[in-house]
């Protein structure tokens, strides 16, 4: 018989798992990043403070070292054309299963820019380009855009985006070459220019930052074994969760479900899955309290969100449905929160909590303040509750 699985357990399950409970933290990066299959990276502040929330002993020295001195985890484009943060092996899983198809398309975009803007022979040119540019990093090491430009001249080559539009701008080639050149996995995004909020980044030779670098599967094995690390961290799942989250037709969702043998249980909105020998009963999590930063991935993990978003949460997304900071509580939002210029934490509730759990809210606030100290970033997709609380 199907098992029906509550939303409480749900919740309890996303805890668990997601490393939100203080005894489930820990200070491997790489394990964390596993957890939760990946972390978000499109907002360079993310991958920090979603990391953070999970170490027992939160440090963004040891999350640096994660990704620039072991190469722990990497950082990639992959599902939904979003940059994300991973160990090798799942992005190696990641761009098989979902950064190959996006090559194709943006090759394309940019020949037809590079007509358009004068190019006379633009396939030649961003040949030439592309060899010139991995000639330079592959000789030089990881170099900035701007570096990269001073020795590869056609990288300053100006291309207008959507001219005659009033949204019309001018950009460098350097800015679609080294698209490019990231999606088919040549190149990766290393150090910030900056400190860990800035999302301008120094760039390097993937076979030189990652030993074999992106030799994947092929496509059906590498979205089958995608599909168990989303059940793993995130199911109970709807097909229409996963397909959202991979950015997948839904005939590449129903072969990798079926593929990965995923159970049927039956949820509150209809049919879902988890992965096989995940069947079994969660137990029931204490009470808990998290400030999980904009773009979390547990909050973005799932398209039909009502068994953890209440209906006055609603305004914690922004009308794309990008997450800003929530306030997470006993596994649902319960609120949002920003960080003022002057360096405060505030919060806003949606929901009425009890004097424990307001305690607890304003004790992850305080001890959010004092990790971040002196550090100022801004929201990068602010969803109308945060934006409301930074003014």
């Amino acid at each position: 018989m199907t098992r029906t699985v509550t939303v409480d357990e749900r919740r309890a399950r996303l805890a668990r798992r997601h490393r939100l409970l203080a005894d489930e933290r820990t200070d491997d990066v790489a394990a964390i990043a596993d957890s939760v299959v990946a972390l978000h990276s499109t907002d360079p502040v993310t991958v920090y403070l979603s990391a953070m929330v999970r170490m027992r002993h939160p440090s963004v020295e040891a999350i640096e070292r994660a990704l620039y001195v072991d190469r722990a985890v990497v950082r990639h484009h992959a599902m939904r054309r979003t940059l994300w943060v991973a160990t090798p092996d799942v992005v190696r899983l990641m761009h098989a299963a979902a950064t190959r198809k996006l090559v194709g398309p943006e090759h394309r975009r940019t020949v037809k820019l590079l007509a358009a803007n004068g190019v006379a022979d633009p396939e030649a040119w961003l040949a030439d380009a592309r060899t010139q540019v991995l000639a330079a990093l592959e000789q030089h090491g990881p170099m900035t855009a701007r570096s990269l430009g001073t020795r590869v001249p056609a990288l300053r080559q100006e291309i207008v985006m959507a001219p005659g539009k009033a949204y019309s701008a001018t950009v460098s080639a350097h800015t679609r070459v080294l698209l490019n050149l990231g999606f088919e996995g040549r190149i990766v995004r290393t150090r910030p220019t900056g400190s860990w909020v800035n999302g301008a980044y120094t760039y390097a030779a993937m076979d030189s930052w990652l030993d074999g670098g992106l030799e994947t599967p092929p496509e059906r094995e590498a979205a089958c074994d995608l599909a168990l690390r989303w059940l793993r961290a995130f199911g109970p799942g709807t097909t229409t969760d996963l397909q959202w989250w991979a950015g997948w037709t839904g005939a590449t969702t129903k072969a990798a479900l079926a593929d990965a043998g995923a159970v049927q249980v039956r949820l509150e909105e209809g049919t879902g899955w988890v992965a096989p020998g995940d069947e079994d009963l969660v137990e029931p999590v204490g009470p808990w309290v998290a400030l999980l930063p904009g773009l979390d991935p547990t909050t973005m993990g799932w398209k039909e969100r009502g068994w953890y978003l209440p209906a006055g949460a609603a305004h914690a997304f922004d009308r794309m449905g990008n997450a800003g900071p929530t306030v997470w509580v006993d596994g649902q939002v319960a609120g949002a929160w920003d960080q003022r210029p002057d360096g405060e934490i505030r919060t806003r509730l949606f929901t009425d909590l009890d004097r424990s759990h307001r305690s607890a809210v304003e004790e992850r606030a305080r001890e959010l303040a004092e990790l971040i100290g002196e550090t100022r970033f801004t929201v990068r997709f602010p969803s109308p509750a945060s934006t409301a609380l930074r003014k």
